[in-house]
């Protein structure tokens, strides 16, 4: 199964770079123009000069800023190889949580052998990117996001044990998440942490582009016979699955710029598949949505402008799969696999393809945003969701299949920085 090693990884100097606070930076793909000067005006040697680059040739200026980076002791390697535990904590709804994994090397295989199952497709213009980066610079800037299966919780229960000491960094990312990194240097506890992903699969949480590209850039080198064997393995930050900390969020959707839009018919076309119970206040939402989300009801929040709002619970569990007689029953059984089958596509009109380019369909994370779009009158009416369940992003990628586009959103994301993985 997974086979990891531990790196000695390439850090920031802070010393000569200057505070860690003000080198990271959050996911490449989530960052505004506006937000990426932001960051270079705070600090010229911010890893968003790696890891999104700009310019006329912005790969081979990458390139050339790692190299230069190297020389002058911005970046430096570690002297032992370590496998580094990662933790992030945070406070949604005035719970605080918190979660640990562990940042290593995780031996490359295609899809097909199940070592590493993804759960969403990709899309071909972010791995031309990331494939374009990586052969400039040879380095993951970032780690990929997957989670185990560890019924005895073993490998948290290693990981808390060899992170009781001082951080080598903690950090507030200004967003209401700290962020703390320790390297676990012991070649007896590597090897213990290595022997417990020997019968595990690893099922990929964030990170979809990247893996594809790594293995891409994989099949190049052995194409064009570089490499000493390092293209092998990809940087991967690992966690327990039923880690009490970890968080999915839902991904709303709102609709908008459909032709002759009638709420009310909409409605009741969706009667045919759906109780629909009408509720007043908005404020009450997500509460009733959590209680349906409690006793396993597949159900979504309709909204269409006001101080009220139409709950749509699935009547017959079985149509979907009727519908979708050659997908398995975890595929059939998501909440956004009921929205897009029986609303969106059959009541709405708007396919796949429709969906994939969010020619009528524009996906937002935040609550608020679904309303205030529908109140702005910027969208026609919103969709708001319950969060994918953990154990339903494993089920379906264990099925082989991918799940419709913005199923998940792991929360908070993981921070780019504090380490990075050359690829020598």
């Amino acid at each position: 199964m997974a086979e990891i090693r531990p790196f000695k990884a390439l850090r920031f100097d802070t010393e000569k770079a200057g505070s860690i606070e003000e080198l990271v930076c959050p996911p490449y793909d989530i960052i505004s123009e506006e937000q990426r000067q932001a960051y270079l005006q705070k600090n010229e040697n911010n890893i968003i000069r790696l890891e999104l680059p700009k310019g006329e040739h912005p790969y081979e200026e990458a390139g050339e800023t790692l190299r230069n980076f190297k020389e002058k002791g911005i970046l430096r390697n570690d002297v032992s190889d370590a496998v580094y535990i990662y933790e992030e904590e945070f406070t949604v709804g005035g719970v605080t949580r918190s979660f640990k994994g562990c940042i290593v090397r995780v031996k490359i295989a295609e899809f097909s052998k199940g070592v590493v199952l993804p759960h969403e497709e990709t899309l071909s213009k972010a791995k031309e990117d990331r494939f374009n980066l990586m052969k400039a610079t040879n380095c993951n800037f970032s780690q990929i996001y997957s989670l185990f299966n560890d019924e005895k919780h073993t490998v948290t229960a290693i990981l808390d044990r060899c992170s009781k000491g001082q951080p080598l960094n903690e950090l507030s990312d200004g967003e209401g998440v700290t962020h703390r990194l320790w390297a676990v240097t012991d070649p007896v506890e590597i090897e213990t942490i290595c022997k417990e992903f020997a019968d595990k699969k690893l099922y990929i949480a964030d990170g979809h582009h990247r893996y594809e590209t790594a293995l891409n850039y994989r099949n190049y080198c052995r194409e064009n016979g570089i490499g000493n064997g390092a293209e092998d393995y990809v940087m991967m930050m690992l966690v327990d699955m039923e880690h009490p900390g970890l968080l999915v969020l839902p991904t709303h959707r709102i609709v908008r710029n459909l032709a002759d839009f009638d709420a009310e018919a909409a409605m009741k076309k969706c009667a045919e598949y759906f109780d629909i119970e009408p509720f007043s206040g908005t404020d009450t939402i997500e509460s009733v949505l959590e209680e349906k989300y409690k006793v396993g009801e597949k159900s979504f929040a309709f909204y269409a402008g006001g101080d009220s709002y139409q709950l749509l619970t699935l009547k017959e569990k079985t149509v979907i799969s009727t519908l979708l007689h050659d997908k398995s029953e975890s595929y059939c059984g998501l909440d956004v696999t009921v929205l897009h089958t029986l609303v969106l596509e059959r009541i709405f009109g708007i396919d796949a393809e429709n969906m994939a380019k969010q020619i009528n369909l524009t996906y937002v994370k935040r609550f608020e945003d679904a309303l205030n779009a529908v109140e702005s009158g910027q969208a026609q009416c919103a969709f708001l969701l319950n969060p994918t369940r953990v154990s339903e992003i494993r089920d379906v990628a264990a099925a082989g299949e991918k799940m419709p586009q913005k199923s998940t959103y792991f929360y908070p994301k993981l921070i780019t920085g504090l380490v990075m993985n050359e690829i020598v």
